[in-house]
């Protein structure tokens, strides 16, 4: 019982030091977990620093004495470490403290929950009174305790929304981004802290009904962080969740700064997906049509604005071969723009514009011939990146024989048939999977399958 008590006393009082340093030392925008024997070499590098008080080491070295502790705490060994808005916490103590703060959230929580069931308590922090102001306080210091060493309990977070729900001071929404980047800044991939982030801009859309900035520079931080995090799905799920909230002028502006960022990142299919849903969106909405918000990269029609994507991607797939998102964004891109062409008059455009739009199927399907022709040609020294651009351009044909569906007179199945008999590519291309060609083929549309038969016969 003796240790106990000074551990959960030790506890405490690292607890106390941990939430003044958040308090008076904000903006930190950087948290590491360091082991003690690194605390020198953090000093060496800034005079600032923090070390416990004389108390404490007195009540955990009563308690490193027993056995079974797990501690092991010499006096005057730092435990926080604070310079240049960065935090250095021991991971020796990172278990007392979390238990000290959950300990302390949960008591509370529930002393919260008791206030805001009695007919006194108001709904406004400003207004409420001087109990329900310290227990509205005492929750947000604890769960920002406890966030910033388990970002992933989804109750603590919910904690804070019980309390920034009644509030209507936007600063301190805007005080809990900065929680939130500071969190995700070392785990990037916290579902929990993704989903608070989009619950703040809710709020803020509803209250404060400003999001210009806010979307601009959370844009700006699924770059930054996915710069950090490779394929970090969650983060530019969240991007994809902006675009709601976007205007036609902050997407067509996204959209060129995202291109910069895609080019360097060919492998990383969420980015692309992130496009994919800013172009779905100025299309299926018929954004384009509104010349007064015209961006300077690309022509306010959605023909040119998918041509020039394709001619984008064209680009890049020769640039960097075998990137299968490269691939993946291309059908994506032919679908709508074989969409587009065929079906003119849904979106509004003049007669006199289908001609050429029916013209342009043509010089499409053109360009594809050609582009499959240069990568199902695989060299004599068999790289893995031209094995794998030739198995890409396979798979592509495949998919455009299933899903590019265009009037007899454009003479589509032909112009495949022209490259070669799909069943001997993808064999060729892929010899490990004849089972699952000759099944997919087998589930072409009729027409398809014969000319296939054609093709096949005259080669």
């Amino acid at each position: 019982m003796g240790q106990r008590s000074c551990l959960e006393e030790s506890a405490e009082i690292l607890l106390e030091q941990f939430e003044l340093i958040l308090d008076h030392h904000m903006p930190i925008d950087e948290v590491g977990f360091v082991h003690p024997s690194q605390f020198a070499e953090l000093h060496e590098d800034s005079s600032i620093s923090w070390s416990p008080p004389a108390k404490y080491w007195q009540i955990l070295d009563k308690a490193c004495r027993t056995d079974g502790s797990g501690l092991n705490c010499p006096g005057n060994v730092a435990v926080f470490w604070y310079g240049n808005h960065k935090l250095a916490i021991s991971m020796q103590v990172v278990p007392l403290l979390y238990n000290a703060a959950l300990l302390a959230h949960i008591g509370a929580r529930g002393r919260y929950k008791r206030s805001i069931n009695t007919p006194k308590y108001t709904s406004s922090l400003h207004t409420a009174t001087c109990e329900a102001q310290y227990i509205e306080t005492d929750i947000l210091k604890h769960s920002r305790a406890i966030l910033i060493l388990s970002p992933d309990l989804g109750s603590v977070w919910n904690s804070r929304k019980l309390v920034l729900s009644r509030e209507h001071d936007l600063s301190l929404f805007i005080e809990e981004l900065n929680l939130s980047t500071l969190i995700l800044s070392y785990s990037p991939k916290s579902e929990q802290a993704w989903c608070h982030r989009r619950w703040l801009i809710k709020q803020i859309a509803e209250k404060f009904h400003d999001l210009y900035d806010i979307i601009d520079k959370d844009s700006e931080l699924v770059k930054t962080i996915a710069e950090n995090s490779k394929m970090n799905y969650r983060a530019w799920s969240h991007c994809c969740w902006l675009i709601t909230h976007m205007t036609k002028g902050q997407m067509f502006d996204e959209l060129n700064k995202s291109r910069k960022w895609a080019e360097l990142h060919v492998a990383d299919n969420s980015c692309y997906h992130y496009r994919r849903r800013l172009i779905h969106n100025l299309l299926e909405n018929s954004l384009l049509k509104d010349n007064k918000e015209r961006p300077s990269g690309y022509k306010c029609h959605s023909f040119n604005l998918l041509k020039e994507e394709l001619n984008w991607n064209v680009h890049l797939i020769k640039l960097y071969m075998g990137r299968e998102a490269l691939w993946v964004h291309r059908r994506f891109l032919s679908y709508y723009f074989i969409k587009q062409v065929t079906n003119p008059i849904d979106l509004g455009f003049p007669c006199e514009v289908q001609k050429g739009m029916i013209h342009s199927v043509d010089c499409f399907l053109g360009e594809e011939r050609e582009l499959l022709l240069t990568c199902l040609t695989i060299p004599s020294h068999e790289f893995s990146d031209t094995v794998a651009q030739a198995q890409h351009a396979a798979t592509y044909m495949l998919w455009m024989s299933k899903e590019i569906i265009l009037p007899q007179e454009c003479r589509f199945q032909e112009k495949l048939k022209e490259i070669g008999d799909l069943k001997t590519i993808l064999i060729n291309t892929w010899p490990g999977r004849t089972v699952i060609w000759e099944s997919l083929l087998d589930q072409l549309p009729t027409e398809v399958q014969e000319c296939q038969i054609c093709g096949a016969e005259s080669s």
